[in-house]
């Protein structure tokens, strides 16, 4: 008797046992022994244990949106998840198409405007997951717009791209800054830049004509300028002033030093032709608002020898012309985003024939020479080109000149873009030496005194057309029009010519060169 209840006894043991042992090595395996844990251990936690074994990290869906460095939700920089890791987007062809996109995702109406130049602050990576986005403003995702590819661009932290959308509720929002402006207006006496009222200084550079840009006013002590939006124009406008000659740099950082000392300037936006930074529009002195402005400062490196790009306009007039071509011949074209989105639409949709639907190009030749007096080189060290397999040619600019067609109120209605793939000499005028060729992989640039034409047979050289209602326009080249390379001058990098377009033929006349 007393063995049958032993032996009783050990089988229930052996079962409970086995049972057990099943049991746990299930829920070790379901979700990471989450449950195990929680049922077995839960009385030996602490509270503040349990909320994270209660809390599951939020997964971050592929292609989100968030805006970083701005004073207020609806402003900053953007900034897209891609693989697991957030990254900026360049601010080359970021416009308000691109910006309403942006605002949509993030529950906003729409974008109040586009920003550029790492206006809320470089960027703290040097991760840049997108460049030269061409959006229609229908899309319902970025990643829907053709761009260059994930992690392909030629932008530095400085160049990043951001928003300001419309505010959610303007009557909440407009009290609450009139409020912040109150208090600060009654703590800060406001002080403007005048043009007899203000010193101008470098400090801290190898040379003079180098350094970071710090001003004084009465009453003040020498202080610093903050480096938020700070671009080439401000700095030739800063080299101009001192009797350096031109703006070979934009500096926005503290590598010419200046931790210890105090900002006193912020804002400081310049159209390029102001004598002196007084004239610049700029926050009062003392007003500060600079995002990183612990090392965010303004400095500059200048020269006296610059290139200066001018267009040829009467070359423009002379070989323009309309051209009908079917798709199946503008394939690699497409991969340089070429032409206007109804083209990338067909794609998409792959309907039969599609690749024989004609496109209407209205191609030209564009003629560039350099009348500075110094050699206009690519702003991209050699090893960075980018190989296009395609073209079986490099590019060292990624934009080297924008196509833009306007109405007559103003707004762009179709645009195509030229990416450097050969800067060279072409022709020289007497006296100029050849020193640049693209062949066997040769150095790029466009030397002084010569001429680097893209002839109107070659792709990318031209505007789609296609969707544009017959009309009168305006037609505009701008070279270097993102300013990546400093010159002598900008003022003279564009050419603004009449279009009369009827569907059938194109005319381009009255060309004259302004600014981009």
């Amino acid at each position: 008797m007393t063995n049958s209840l032993y032996n009783v006894f050990l089988r229930r043991v052996i079962f409970l046992t086995t049972f057990w042992f099943v049991v746990t090595i299930f829920l070790i395996a379901s979700v990471d022994g989450q449950w195990y844990r929680y049922f077995h251990h839960r009385s030996y936690l602490s509270p503040a244990r349990r909320m994270v074994l209660r809390r599951r990290p939020r997964a971050i869906p592929e292609g989100a949106i968030r805006l970083i460095g701005g004073h207020r939700a609806n402003q900053g920089n953007v900034q897209i998840y891609h693989v697991g890791r957030w990254g900026s987007i360049c601010d080359d062809e970021w416009d308000q198409r691109e910006a309403n996109i942006v605002c949509r995702l993030l529950g906003y109406s729409a974008a109040e405007t586009p920003t550029g130049d790492s206006l809320f602050g470089r960027a703290s990576s040097s991760l840049i997951w997108m460049d030269n986005l061409y959006c229609t403003g229908n899309e319902k995702r970025l990643q829907d717009c053709p761009f260059d590819g994930w992690g392909k661009h030629d932008c530095s932290p400085s160049e990043v791209a951001g928003v300001v959308c419309q505010k959610k509720d303007l009557h909440h929002n407009s009290a609450s800054s009139s409020s912040t402006d109150k208090e600060a207006s009654a703590i800060i006496q406001p002080v403007r830049l005048k043009e007899n009222n203000f010193s101008l200084r470098l400090v801290g550079g190898r040379s003079p004509s180098e350094g970071r840009v710090e001003v004084k006013v009465p009453g003040t002590e020498w202080g610093l300028v903050c480096g938020d939006g700070w671009e080439t124009l401000e700095a030739g406008v800063v080299c101009k002033q001192l009797g350096l000659g031109f703006a070979k740099a934009a500096i926005q950082s503290s590598s010419f030093g200046g931790q210890r000392s105090q900002m006193i300037l912020s804002g400081v936006k310049c159209r390029g032709d102001e004598k002196t930074l007084a004239s610049c529009r700029h926050d009062n002195v003392g007003a500060v608002d600079c995002p990183g402005r612990d090392s965010n400062f303004a400095g500059v490196i200048c020269a006296k020898a610059m290139p200066d790009l001018v267009p040829d306009e009467k070359e423009i007039e002379r070989s323009s012309y309309l051209e009908e071509k079917e798709l199946l011949y503008l394939q690699c074209a497409m991969e340089e985003n070429c032409l206007s989105s109804s083209a990338y639409r067909l794609q998409k949709e792959k309907r039969y024939g599609y690749l024989f639907e004609k496109r209407k190009l209205l191609r030209f030749t564009a003629r560039i020479g350099n009348v500075g007096t110094a050699d206009f080189r690519p702003f991209l060290p050699k090893h960075a080109w980018e190989w296009h397999s395609c073209h079986l040619h490099y590019h060292s600019m990624e934009v080297f000149a924008h196509f833009d067609v306007i109405d007559m109120q103003g707004n762009k209605v179709a645009e195509g873009h030229k990416a450097s793939f050969c800067l060279e000499d072409n022709y020289c005028r007497q006296g100029a030496q050849k020193k640049y060729a693209c062949v066997n992989y040769g150095d790029q640039g466009i030397s002084v005194g010569c001429t680097d034409t893209y002839l109107h047979n070659i792709d990318c050289q031209w505007v789609d057309l296609t969707d544009l209602i017959p009309g009168n326009y305006y037609f505009k080249i701008s070279v270097n029009p993102e300013f990546k390379v400093p010159e002598m001058s900008f003022d003279n990098n564009a050419a603004r010519c009449n279009l009369s377009y009827d569907s059938v033929t194109a005319k381009i006349w009255n060309c004259t060169l302004g600014k981009p």
